[in-house]
């Protein structure tokens, strides 16, 4: 891995996750929200290290400009939604090792299908009410970016009252 190191702050690599297709051309894929709390994109974190959030957001296709704002929220689980498998592209340097936040149905991915029973909520990360004509994106300064221990599950969420076509994503780094 390659780190360094910025005002005290150990780096190590960043990844991103949003919904991709894996064959040509490789287009980004819309997520529908739904009318019900559902899990537009989930990051695994691995038993042998955590993740710090560099940044997240979301944009969204919304088509009728009287449709009233949704949530959109991030949340640190303990429990897996089942996703559509999604492997994290390396962010900075194609030279980095493939992400430790590996894809799978109840790992990294992205458009659930199942939420699964959330028995513990280690934090609501940055809880926002968004027009379905908009988006939303944030970069968390050094320092200040929240971490997410081993063994979580990161997710962005959305509920409107109508369904939406969006594209989330989130950047992080995997230290060392």
């Amino acid at each position: 891995m390659a780190f360094g190191c910025r005002g005290g702050e150990v780096m190590g690599n960043l990844y991103i996750a949003t919904p991709v297709a894996t064959s040509a051309p490789f287009d980004t894929i819309e997520v529908q929200t739904g009318t019900a709390l559902k899990t537009l994109l989930q990051v695994a974190t691995p038993s042998t290290t955590d993740i710090r959030i560099h940044g997240w957001g979301v944009s969204f296709k919304g088509a009728v400009a009287t449709n009233p704002p949704g949530e959109v929220h991030m949340i640190d689980t303990n429990v897996a939604a089942t996703v559509t498998l999604l492997d994290p592209a390396k962010w900075e340097s194609q030279m980095a090792p493939n992400s430790l936040c590996v894809g799978g149905t109840a790992a990294t991915g992205y458009n659930a299908s199942a939420e699964g029973t959330i028995t513990a909520v280690g934090a609501v990360i940055d809880p926002e009410e968004l027009h379905p004509q908009t988006g939303y994106g944030v970069w968390y300064p050094e320092g200040r970016r929240p971490k997410i221990a081993i063994s979580r599950f990161l997710r962005i969420r959305g509920l409107f009252t109508v369904d939406v076509a969006c594209m989330p994503w989130i950047v992080w780094e995997e230290p060392a």
